[in-house]
């Protein structure tokens, strides 16, 4: 049996000073064990405030704000290791299929896709597991 110890340690606040923020009660992004756990992002600005969009606006904006999260780990979407992605249209999963791949590439993080979970504030969500390396340690 593998022992595990896993250390909780909350994101550096400089490291994450143009991550979008929040006034909700939760951390943008939690590191332990080596595995960083980023929070649900949607479209929003800097200052946390909702943008509306297209779908393909709002998927991209999230994933940006990921990005920016991970980049303060000095992480990148290469080490997401898992992806939960919240679609809020059944009409839009094409969609989200094909921009999935701009941003994921083989050997593709695991993954969960919830449809009709949003209500009409959002179109899109997404939150990520990272580990460094991630394609790299990951299974063929």
């Amino acid at each position: 049996m593998m022992n595990i110890s896993f250390r909780y340690t909350e994101h550096n606040e400089n490291r994450m000073a143009s991550a979008p923020k929040s006034p909700l009660p939760f951390s943008l992004s939690v590191s332990a064990g080596g595995f960083v756990f980023v929070s649900g992002q949607a479209s929003v600005d800097s200052a946390g405030a909702i943008v509306n969009d297209t779908f393909e606006g709002e998927m991209r904006r999230s994933i940006e704000n990921i990005r920016t999260i991970l980049r303060g780990h000095g992480m990148t979407l290469r080490d997401v290791v898992q992806v939960r992605s919240y679609v809020g249209r059944q009409e839009d999963l094409a969609e989200y299929n094909r921009l999935y791949r701009e941003f994921f590439q083989p050997p593709y993080p695991a993954r969960t896709t919830l449809i009709g979970v949003l209500g009409t504030l959002l179109k899109f969500e997404i939150d990520v597991v990272a580990f460094p390396g991630g394609a790299g340690n990951k299974p063929s």
